[in-house]
C-alpha cells in the first residue's frame, strides 16, 4: 500500500509541473505582462511609462524564466516564473491584484463552498442511486420506460432554466426562501436550501441514467443468475449483490466531483451571491485577476490528483480482487 502511494505521489509531480508550466505560459507567454498591464489600466493608448510602472509594481518587470543580471541563485529565483508560479508548490498564492492575500481568501471561502457542495453530493448521490436502483428493479416497465423519458428531458434543460426558476418560483413568488445572499452560523441554512435543492435536481437526469446502465450491465452476469437460484429475493439481489459490485464504476464518477466539492460551483455561487470558492473565481476572471486564476487552477489540478489516488484505493475496500501491488 505504502509503495503504491509513493508511486502515485512520483506520478503526481511531473503532472503537476506540466499543469504549472501549461497555465504560466498561457499567462505570461501567450499573455505578455504588457498585454496584462494595458488590459488592467483600461485606458485605450497606454504610455509606456504608465505600463512599467504597472509591471514594477507586481513584479511582473523581471525576466520570465532566467534572470542573467542577478547573482548565483538569484538567476532562477528572482523571476516571474518562480514568484509566480513555483511557489505554488510550497501553497504560497501571493496577493491579488486588489492587495488582498489570496491564500486567506481562499481559506474563508472555502466553508460556504462546502456548505452548497457537501449536501449537493451526498443528497444527490443517494437520489440518483435510489433512483437508478428503481429504475432498474422495474426494467422494461412503463415506469422505467418513463423514467427513462424524464431523466433524458431533465438532462437536456439547462442548469440556468433550473437556478432562475427556482429564484423566480421558491423566492419571488412563494417568498420560501431569500433569492440570494448568505448568513451567518445557522442562519446560513434559509440561504442554502434552494441552492442545494436546486443541485440535486439538476443532476438527477444524467447521473440517474448513467447509474441505471451500470445496475442493467450486472444485472445479466452469472453472479445475480446464480443468487437468483439459491432462492435470495429480487430485492436482496440487487441491494447485496449488484449495488455492491456496480461500486467501482460508481466511484469512478463520483471522484470528478471531488474538486468541485472545495472549488465551489461557478453558476450556482454567482446567481445566489454566495461568497465561495466558484464565485471568487468569477469575480477574478470578469476583474482579470490573473493571480487569483492561476492560484484557483492549481489547486484544481492537485485536487483532481488527490481524487485519483483516493479512487484507486477505495477500489480495494468495494472488490477484494483488486490488489494495490
Amino acid at each position: 500500500m505504502l509503495a503504491f502511494l509513493f508511486r502515485r505521489l512520483l506520478y503526481a509531480i511531473p503532472i503537476l509541473i506540466g499543469v504549472n508550466l501549461i497555465t504560466f505560459a498561457l499567462f505570461f507567454v501567450v499573455n505578455t505582462p504588457d498585454d496584462m498591464a494595458r488590459m488592467q489600466l483600461g485606458i485605450k493608448r497606454v504610455t509606456p511609462e504608465a505600463i512599467a510602472q504597472w509591471k514594477a509594481e507586481r513584479g511582473y518587470d523581471k525576466p520570465l524564466f532566467i534572470n542573467g543580471a542577478a547573482p548565483g541563485l538569484a538567476t532562477l529565483t528572482d523571476t516571474i516564473f518562480f514568484e509566480k508560479s513555483a511557489r505554488l508548490f510550497v501553497g504560497d498564492f501571493g496577493r491579488a491584484e486588489d492587495g488582498r492575500d489570496i491564500a486567506r481568501e481562499i481559506g474563508t471561502r472555502m466553508g460556504p463552498s462546502l456548505a452548497i457542495a457537501l449536501p449537493t453530493f451526498v443528497l444527490g448521490l443517494f437520489v440518483t442511486i435510489s433512483l437508478a436502483l428503481t429504475l432498474a428493479f422495474f426494467r422494461a416497465t412503463a415506469f422505467d420506460v418513463w423514467g427513462v423519458v424524464l431523466c433524458v428531458a431533465a438532462m437536456s434543460i439547462s442548469g440556468l432554466f433550473y437556478i432562475i426558476g427556482g429564484q423566480y418560483l421558491f423566492a419571488k413568488v412563494f417568498r420560501l426562501v431569500p433569492i440570494s445572499g448568505y448568513g451567518d452560523g445557522l442562519d446560513a441554512w434559509r440561504f442554502l436550501v434552494l441552492p442545494v435543492a436546486i443541485g440535486v435536481v439538476a443532476g438527477i437526469g444524467a447521473s440517474a441514467r448513467w447509474y441505471r446502465t451500470i445496475f442493467l450491465e450486472e444485472v445479466s452476469k452469472d453472479y445475480v443468475r446464480t443468487a437468483r437460484a439459491k432462492g435470495l429475493n429480487e430485492t436482496v439481489v440487487f441491494f447485496r449483490h449488484i449495488l455492491r459490485n456496480a461500486l467501482i464504476p460508481i466511484l469512478t464518477g463520483v471522484v470528478v466531483v471531488i474538486p468541485t466539492l472545495f472549488m465551489g460551483s461557478l453558476l450556482t455561487e454567482s446567481f445566489f451571491g454566495i461568497p465561495g470558492l466558484g464565485s471568487y473565481t468569477i469575480d477574478a476572471i470578469q476583474a482579470q485577476d490573473f493571480a487569483v486564476v492561476r492560484s484557483m487552477v492549481f489547486i484544481g489540478s492537485v485536487l483532481y490528483i488527490v481524487g485519483l489516488i483516493l479512487t484507486d484505493i477505495s477500489y480495494t475496500l468495494v472488490d477484494p480482487r483488486i490488489r494495490l501491488q
